[in-house]
């Protein structure tokens, strides 16, 4: 467990490790921090977007929808490796997940089925969505799974955690299957290389 970064470390850890970053409007102080608290975090969750054409994954993502209200996530990552900064504090990006789930992230072992929706994940996670259609056939180019893996990394580095914490939005919440197109058993790999 730990207490989140400030926003300016996160913005620094990112560029330390090799990200382009890209801050958009008041992204520092764009959350939802009136809806509960942001902390203790625990870890990084993966998402994709269901959406084509960064401009417009970067509005939706940063305003959200009427019935989401952003922003949906810390940052976007493109399909060209940039990282769009939306907001910083407590996001709307996981939703409630399995306590059990959570309680492996904390302890970095292995995943238990996600079978339960009964804790809060916005609290406890970084997220970042993945510029992607998540239909399986979009393609998800080199440099935009690099740009996963250092940013997911970036983030276990600061804290100290393994590559454990890290986890996709379809190992936290029944029902969701993203991100599609790659593995998370994968994605912790290529962060664990990068960690050593």
């Amino acid at each position: 467990m730990s207490s989140p970064m400030s926003a300016s470390t996160f913005l620094e850890a990112l560029m330390n490790e090799g990200l382009t970053v890209v801050r958009v409007g008041d992204w520092r102080t764009h959350y939802r921090n009136h809806k509960g608290p942001w902390g203790p975090v625990n870890g990084v969750m993966i998402h994709h977007t269901a959406t084509r054409g960064t401009e417009a994954t970067v509005r939706i993502c940063r305003e959200g929808y009427p019935e989401l209200p952003g922003p949906l996530c810390h940052g976007v990552i493109a399909k060209d490796g940039r990282i769009h900064l939306v907001g910083y504090g407590r996001t709307n990006h996981a939703g409630f997940g399995d306590d059990d789930v959570l309680r492996a992230v904390v302890a970095e072992k292995r995943l238990p089925t996600d079978n339960e929706a009964n804790t809060d994940g916005n609290r406890h996670f970084y997220g970042f969505e993945c510029e992607n259609l998540g239909d399986g056939k979009d393609p998800w180019p080199d440099v935009q799974l690099d740009a996963v893996e250092k940013a997911a990394a970036a983030i276990c580095r600061h804290h100290g955690w393994t590559s454990r914490s890290v986890i996709g939005h379809r190992e936290w919440q029944p029902g969701k299957v993203d991100p599609r197109g790659f593995t998370m058993d994968s994605m912790r790999a290529r962060i664990r290389d990068r960690l050593k």
